[in-house]
C-alpha cells in the first residue's frame, strides 16, 4: 500500500514561507508528477514527504498512519536522488544490497531480492561490475534498483534524469514509466520538464510559488487549465495568448490558442501577419508569425514540410 495524505501542510525557513498550507492526496499505485518552475517548491514538497524536511505546520499520512514525526527510515519510502550516490568501491551487488545490509537482513534474503531487482532493471550482466564502469543510464538504474530492494510503499524521484543526455533522458523516462507498470507502486516523480510530466504520470500537481496551482491528469491539465499559468507552462510548444482589441471581441482579457488550433494560410484569413522564424522537426515546423496588435509572435504547429518566409 502506498496512499500519501497532505493535510494543511506547510513549510517555513524562518520568516520566508516557501510553502502555504495546502492539502494533496496520492492515492496508492499513481503515479504522480510534481512539476514546475524552478525555486517553486517541488523538491522541498518531496523532501517533506520523505522525512528530510520537517514541516512547520500540518500532518502528513501514509496507509492512514500520521507519518509527520516519524524518521525518514521508518516511513517506508525509498528516495532516488538526481545524484546517483553510489558508492564507487563497491559492485553493483553490493550497491543494491547497501540498505539491505543495513537493515540487518539475512543473506540469502539479500541476494534474492537483489536478483529481483536486477532481473526487473536488466542489470543481471553488469552486478560484478563498479559503478565507474557503467554507462549513465545504467548508474541511474542501479540507484533505482538500490530503492527497489527496500520494498517500499513509495518512490520518491527527485529530478533523477537530469544528469543524462536527451537521448538517455527519453529512454529512462520509458523504462521507469514500465517499472511502474510492473511494480504497481506509488511513485511521486519531481521534474522541471513538462514533457516528462505529461507522458509519464496519471496525475500532475503543478506547483508555482509553493502553491497548487492545478491537480489533474496530463490530458485534463492539457485541455482545460485552471488559470493562465497552468496553460502556458504545460503544452509545447506553449499556447499562444491574445489580449486587446482580439480578446476585448469576446469579452475577454486574454484569449488562449494552442498552436496546432491555428492554420497558416498565404491567402486572406482571421488575422494578417508575416511569418518568422520556422523551426523544422522533421514531422512538425514551429511558425512564429507576428500579428498586428499582438505584442507577442504566435507559434502555430504545421506539417514538417511547410515553409513560409
Amino acid at each position: 500500500m502506498g496512499r500519501i495524505t497532505l493535510d494543511k501542510v506547510a513549510k517555513s525557513f524562518g520568516d520566508v514561507e516557501v510553502i502555504p498550507p495546502l492539502d494533496l492526496t496520492i492515492e496508492d499505485g499513481e503515479f504522480c508528477v510534481f512539476v514546475g518552475p524552478s525555486g517553486c517548491g517541488k523538491s522541498t514538497l518531496l523532501r517533506l514527504i520523505a522525512g528530510l524536511e520537517d514541516v512547520t505546520a500540518g500532518r502528513i499520512e501514509i496507509d492512514g498512519r500520521d507519518m509527520t514525526e516519524v524518521p525518514p527510515a521508518k516511513r517506508g519510502l525509498a528516495m532516488v536522488f538526481q545524484s546517483y550516490a553510489l558508492y564507487p568501491h563497491m559492485t553493483v551487488r553490493r550497491n543494491i544490497a547497501f540498505p539491505l545490509r543495513m537493515a540487518g537482513l539475512d543473506k540469502a534474503e539479500q541476494e534474492r531480492r537483489v536478483q529481483r531487482a536486477a532481473e526487473v532493471l536488466n542489470l543481471t550482466d553488469y552486478l560484478d561490475r563498479r559503478p565507474g564502469q557503467l554507462s549513465g543510464g545504467q548508474r541511474q538504474r542501479v540507484a533505482i534498483g538500490r530503492a527497489i530492494v527496500r520494498e517500499p510503499a513509495a518512490f520518491l524521484f527527485d529530478e533523477p534524469l537530469s544528469n543524462l543526455d536527451a537521448a538517455l533522458r527519453v529512454g529512462m523516462r520509458l523504462e521507469i514509466s514500465e517499472l511502474h507498470a510492473r511494480l504497481k507502486t506509488t511513485m511521486i516523480y519531481v521534474t522541471h520538464d513538462q514533457v516528462e510530466a505529461m507522458t509519464m504520470a496519471d496525475k500532475i500537481v503543478v506547483l508555482n510559488a509553493g502553491v497548487i496551482e492545478q491537480v489533474g491528469s496530463p490530458l485534463e491539465l492539457y485541455r482545460a487549465p485552471r488559470n493562465l499559468f497552468v496553460a502556458g507552462f504545460i503544452g509545447s510548444p506553449r499556447m499562444n495568448f491574445l489580449t486587446g482589441a482580439e480578446a476585448a471581441k469576446h469579452d475577454a482579457h486574454t484569449i488562449g490558442i494552442r498552436p496546432e488550433h491555428i492554420a497558416v494560410s498565404a491567402s486572406e484569413g482571421r488575422w494578417q501577419g508575416r511569418a518568422g522564424v520556422s523551426e523544422h522537426l522533421g514531422s512538425d515546423t514551429f511558425i512564429h508569425v507576428h500579428v498586428d496588435g499582438q505584442a507577442e509572435p504566435l507559434t502555430v504547429r504545421a506539417g514538417g514540410d511547410v515553409d513560409f518566409h
